[in-house]
């Protein structure tokens, strides 16, 4: 009996020892550049932050939002014995009288060569947002007429161009430019794809537009209008009204092989019958990903989730590939080359959310989902309709973003965030083993909505 007193009261002291535990910011002397900033953590007992009580959730979860004043901010936490301090430094920003660059035009033409494989082709010489014309393969010779800001502009046709950083290219010893020609193209109608093989005298940069019709466009063309070849392929006629489930296109050798996914043909009665998904669970290994208030890890939330999205749809008859199936580090780009080899027709990849400082995790919630290419837009509309009228999670919209895993055009590639690490009500159903089945469930259904009309 005494020791089972004295265990009852080691644990006492342990937990009055730590009574709250603080996740963010993870140390307590920062610097941090915003207007406000937030704690987050959980905590056993009464908190108060500079004598402010902070409110609990029931799971003990606390966001707290903190204004920051340029230099030094003490914040003490304290409760019950417990006490912490905490420094935040917002600098002070002075201006620098930088005057942005501009574009600078050469005398005379410059000729690089990319030296890279997925090079991204820009419409703007800015290294982010949604600007991609193309990702171009290592070996492709191109023609710049000037720089700005790190980045070529390259001569497209007439009065088309694009931009190229000079980390992706060198500089060739000689500035020789010839046009290519185009010999013909070759139609292949296989069983997945319709495939043309166009033969190029030598590669030259692309461009692939979605819409009816899709179009390619080759640059830098011989005997072309503006010394551009457009082709076009009447998406709505071939592929009798249905939807556009993915195509791609790569350079062998000389040669650039367009595919473009075929409808797939569905049961009504079990529409996903056969359908190859890939389920990407972000992050894992020794990336963590974020941390959820009560100190939940987002890989392994992802993957939890993940699993039960693979037997939902296991369930309805679908080929599930999954990108990882424990706790282990997989690169982007392996990711959806995983997805690519297994020929998968949609690409899911799971993750949850959280927010930069100056947001207030306690006012944004819920499901966001990020697609990049419009032919994956379709099923992220249906699937944020899905869980938000199945499950009643909040709608934090369907966004067009420039993720790695969404930039893959082979399959319909969306990015989900399930809900917001970092708020306490978010982060309470995403650690809840029912509310993950629920929510797969939700994502199975959508497909099963998507692959039915």
């Amino acid at each position: 009996m005494k020791k089972l007193l004295l265990l009852t009261g080691l644990v006492l002291l342990g937990s009055q020892a730590f009574a709250f535990d603080v996740v963010y910011p993870k140390q307590n002397d920062v610097i941090i550049n915003a207007k406000s900033t937030f704690f987050v953590g959980s905590s056993n007992a009464p908190l108060k932050i500079n004598g402010q009580n902070v409110p609990l959730h029931p799971t003990g979860a606390f966001a707290y939002v903190v204004p920051l004043n340029n230099g030094s901010n003490t914040f003490i936490l304290q409760s019950g014995e417990q006490r912490e301090i905490f420094v935040i430094t917002k600098p002070v920003i002075k201006s620098s009288g930088f005057t942005p660059r501009v574009f600078s035009q050469y005398s005379s033409m410059k000729t690089v060569s990319v030296t890279v494989d997925e090079a991204p082709l820009r419409s703007s010489p800015v290294d982010a947002g949604v600007n991609r014309i193309a990702h171009l393969q290592r070996d492709i010779k191109l023609q710049a007429d000037g720089e700005k800001d790190g980045f070529y502009r390259i001569v497209l046709g007439k009065d088309k161009y694009g931009w190229i950083s000079k980390t992706n290219v060198k500089s060739e010893s000689s500035n020789n430019f010839e046009l290519a020609q185009l010999s013909g193209y070759e139609y292949i109608d296989g069983k997945d794809y319709f495939t043309f093989v166009f033969h190029l005298s030598k590669r030259v940069p692309f461009e692939m537009i979605e819409g009816d019709p899709f179009i390619m466009k080759f640059y830098n063309m011989k005997d072309e209008e503006n010394n551009i070849y457009t082709f076009d392929f009447p998406v709505k006629d071939v592929l009798s009204g249905r939807k556009l489930l993915g195509y791609s296109g790569e350079y062998q050798g000389n040669d650039f092989i367009l595919k473009i996914r075929k409808p797939v043909i569905t049961n009504s009665w079990r529409p996903l019958h056969n359908i190859r998904i890939a389920i990407d669970a972000g992050h894992g290994g020794d990336e963590a990903g974020g941390i959820g208030c009560l100190g939940d890890k987002e890989k392994d939330i992802n993957l939890s989730i993940a699993k039960n999205v693979q037997s939902e749809l296991k369930k309805r008859g679908a080929h599930v590939i999954m990108t990882r199936s424990g706790d282990n580090y997989v690169s982007l780009k392996d990711r959806v080359e995983i997805a690519n080899y297994g020929d998968a027709v949609v690409f899911l990849s799971i993750h949850a959310n959280a927010l930069p400082d100056g947001a207030d995790p306690n006012k944004i919630r819920g499901t966001s989902i990020y697609y990049y290419y419009p032919q994956a837009k379709p099923l992220a509309d249906i699937i944020m309709d899905t869980v938000t009228s199945e499950i009643g999670v909040p709608n934090d919209k369907v966004r067009q973003g420039s993720l790695a895993v969404v930039r893959n055009t082979n399959a319909l590639s969306i990015l989900i965030e399930v809900s917001y690490l970092i708020n306490p009500e978010d982060n309470a159903n995403l650690i809840n083993p029912e509310f993950q089945k629920q929510y797969a469930k939700a994502i199975a259904d959508s497909l099963e909505r998507y692959f039915e009309k």
